[in-house]
């Protein structure tokens, strides 16, 4: 085992992939199962992601889908990877996650994403437009302020049962998001563990202009990206072949599929750019044995002093998902329990 990754917190984010073959009521219901076992398996925390009127994803209502995590769990903390700010009105997010801490308390994360729609036809349906993303550190003052009573856009309104309560927020990061983590003393999610380099670079800023707040004295760091182990390499790279097709097939038909196994995946005819994204999607992970994905995440933990990594791996075949996420936990020495 390794003292630099048994010193670090490893939680998993799950995006309710759909498989081919099945509807998104059983995408989510598997999210509720795996979080029942990744309990089990000792990780720290457990998030849902928010997309909208993307086929291969069923995870749309995110602080819905983490009440019923939390209600079929335990002890692990339950959150939003994240719930995207500009496609909701601050008190109502404060609202939704002030009712989760009231009944959960203790346990709920609160992470936040700037993104908005990724079509023209969904962000219309969600009356909102790109240039609502450009003001997500005023949302996010804005929401904040409803906790702590101090928000002074809606005089004389109260979020209720929210204000009053510490629900732990966390900024998710692409580009200036690190700098918004840093000005208002939040942690900051980043990823992913493929691009390093970037990441590096961006957690240094933060670092650097972090202030401390009433959320936060220090700066914290979750890295976040796709890490499979199996018992051979190449059943580990197997792991990531769903998710590299539905890239590589989004980025050149967009649409983004359900997962497929990846016996079809082989047989497949692929244009040049396909196999060129395919090829892409597979690369950088970290992926492998036990031993190879420990020295992995080591030297990503020593380039990037991350408090925390979060794993966000999909595959087709949930019973080698599970497993992988047994492997890392065993590598990691986390501690099972009853749940």
């Amino acid at each position: 085992m390794s003292s630099l990754i048994a010193a670090t917190r490893l939680s998993v984010l799950d995006r309710s992939r759909t498989r081919e073959g099945e509807d998104g009521g059983e995408a989510v219901r598997a999210t509720v199962d795996l979080a029942r076992e990744v309990e089990r398996l000792g990780y720290h925390r457990f998030w849902v992601s928010e997309h909208h009127g993307v086929p291969g994803v069923a995870g749309s209502a995110p602080t819905v889908l983490a009440a019923a995590v939390a209600a079929a769990t335990r002890t692990i903390r339950v959150g939003t990877g994240g719930v995207m700010l500009p496609n909701h009105q601050p008190l109502v997010v404060a609202e939704q996650f002030g009712v989760l801490e009231s009944l959960f308390p203790g346990r709920i994360d609160m992470g936040l994403g700037r993104s908005v729609g990724f079509t023209d036809g969904i962000r219309r349906a969600l009356g909102r437009g790109k240039k609502d993303a450009d003001d997500f550190a005023g949302r996010l003052e804005e929401l904040l302020g409803w906790f702590t009573g101090t928000q002074t856009a809606h005089p004389r309104v109260h979020a209720r049962p929210a204000e009053g309560l510490r629900v732990a927020p966390y900024v998710l990061a692409t580009g200036e998001g690190a700098a918004v983590a840093a000005a208002a003393g939040l942690p900051l999610v980043i990823g992913d563990l493929k691009g390093r380099p970037k990441v590096v670079a961006a957690i240094e800023r933060y670092r650097s202009a972090f202030r401390p707040s009433v959320w936060s004295a220090e700066p914290y760091v979750v890295v976040a990206g796709t890490v499979a182990v199996a018992a051979t390499e190449e059943e580990a790279r197997r792991l990531l072949m769903p998710e590299a097709w539905a890239m590589a097939y989004s980025r050149t038909e967009g649409v983004f599929p359900p997962l497929a196994p990846p016996e079809r995946i082989e047989g497949l005819p692929m244009t040049a750019r396909q196999r060129e994204f395919y090829a892409s999607g597979l690369a950088g992970h970290v992926h492998g044995t036990e031993e190879q994905v420990r020295d992995a995440l080591e030297e990503a933990l020593k380039e990037t002093a991350a408090d925390e990594i979060l794993v966000t791996t999909s595959t087709h075949d949930r019973a080698a998902l599970l497993d992988s996420y047994a492997r890392l936990a065993r590598l990691a020495g986390l501690t099972s329990v009853n749940a």
